[in-house]
This record gives C-alpha cells, structure tokens and sequence, in this order.
C-alpha cells in the first residue's frame, strides 16, 4: 500500500490515487472481490447507492483487519435522491448498509440538469459534510457549466469531479478547469470498459517495452498526469496485476503517444443529455 500516492484535496484530506471499482459488480461477488483488493493492499474502495452492492461492501470493511482510518470508501448519491433533504437521507442510508459513521467521499452521481435540483442537493452535500458524515464531498459527471453554477451559488468548491476519462476520451476542458479550481479529477472508465481500448496498436510496443500489459500501460498513464482511478475486476489475478503499476515509468515519448490516441470517444452517457 504505501507504493500507492496520495492526492491532496481542496479540504486537506489525503485519497489514494489507486483504488478498487465495484461498479457493475454483483452483490453476490462483492464481498470477496473487495477482500481480495484489501488483502492485496487497496486502501480505497469506490461503490455507488446506484450499484447496489453497498451492503456487501460494508460486509467485507467489517471482516477486514485493515483499520477504518487507513480506508478512502466513495459512495455516491442515486439520481432518484437528488434535492436538500433527500440527498442527505439516502447518505444516511449509505451509512447503515456500509456499517459506517461516516464515508471520506459523497458524490452527486450525475448532475441530471433537467431536473435542475444539482444545485440544492449540493447544499444538502454542504450540510452532510458540516454534520461530519462525510470527510469530503464532491461530484461526478459535471461539466465546467455545471460547475459554474455551484461555484455561483454555492460557498463549497467540490473536491473531487469524477468523470469519464481514459485515452480515447481524455477531458482537456474539464482537466483543466478542475486544476484551475483546485478540484482533482478522478477517471472512472479508466481503462475503456473492454470495448477496444487496449487493443489500439498504440499500446503493444509500450506495453512490450516495460514487460506490462496494455492495461497496466493505460493505468501508469493516469497515474502520470494525475488522475484518480479505481480499476475494477472479479478476477483476482487482474486486481494484483491492476495494483503492479508503480515500478515502471513512462517515457515522455510514450506519454505523448498516448496523449495522441484522443478520439473524443464517449463510451458512457453525456451529462447533458443523461436524466434518469
């Protein structure tokens, strides 16, 4: 664990740029797909209400040794939650099935601007924090306008934008927006869903060079442009092998290889369009 960075947020607080993805994981898997990625050395667990397994992550938390203040655990607000007084509800609701007094990190899962309701369930976020339940908070899926807003009438600035982002898709904009305000940027997506990414001929020499796979090259990558990522798998040997990506480096040719690969390809909702 300790070759694992940390990233510094807006607040102070310390996350750990590696974590363990349980989205789209079945609840009947979680529980032992998390205790692997602890016992292999995962300090950070991202979960979501949306994914419904957070019960069975709470029960693998609660069977490790690993000690609560050692753990970064994300879960997320549920599109069906937004507003003041239910996004806090549904963070309560979190609390219980995790078994936790607390998360480090509540996110608005999508900003859903049909809706129009991001901004007043922002300020119930603001209230969670304040109340202690969450040591951060902050979004996913927003857009620089999206953030405009908050940043208008909000007195928080979000700690963390979790979005879609991997190399065919790689987010100038909203990079850079998100260093300008101090906020990090976490990729979720990261190494493209299995639908192509890794097999681009891009990757293979990189990959070939450093005796890695081409997934192992795409998660370097993010680590070296300062990405959060949090890789998800039910095969134990791709969680390690996920996790072995800090004892090799890049080369700044290798990293403007891959920066050449964007294709503005979005394999994921635009939040724009994205209401449900």
């Amino acid at each position: 664990m300790s070759d694992v960075p940390g990233i510094e947020l807006n607040n102070g607080t310390t996350i750990p740029q590696l974590g363990f993805g349980v989205f789209q994981i079945d609840p009947s898997d979680t529980a032992e797909s998390v205790t692997t990625a602890l016992d292999i050395g995962y300090r950070h667990i991202d979960t979501a209400q949306m994914y419904g397994n957070e019960a069975e992550v709470g029960e693998a938390i609660a069977k490790s040794s690993v000690p609560r203040d050692e753990l970064w655990i994300t879960t997320k607000c549920n599109n069906g939650n937004h507003g003041y007084d239910d996004s806090q509800r549904a963070l309560d609701e979190s609390l219980g099935k995790l078994g936790l007094d607390f998360v480090d990190l509540y996110l608005i899962h999508w900003p859903l601007p049909g809706k129009a309701l991001y901004v007043d369930t922002w300020k119930g976020f603001e209230q969670a924090y304040a109340d202690g339940k969450t040591r951060a908070i902050g979004v996913s899926n927003f857009q620089p306008h999206h953030l405009d807003r908050l940043k208008e009438e909000t007195s928080t600035t979000p700690a963390i934008n979790q979005v879609e982002l991997h190399p065919q898709l790689q987010q100038a904009a909203v990079l850079a927006y998100d260093d300008r305000h101090g906020i990090a940027t976490e990729a979720w997506s990261p190494i493209g869903q299995g639908k192509g990414l890794l097999d681009s001929p891009e990757l293979a020499p990189i990959a070939e060079a450093h005796g890695k796979s081409a997934a192992q090259v795409v998660l370097r990558w993010h680590i070296q442009i300062g990405t959060i990522i949090f890789p998800k798998s039910v095969t134990p040997e791709r969680v390690r092998e996920n996790f072995d990506i800090f004892d090799f480096e890049l080369t700044a040719d290798e990293m403007e290889t891959i920066k050449g690969m964007d294709r503005d390809r979005r394999l994921g909702p635009d939040p724009d369009k994205f209401e449900r």
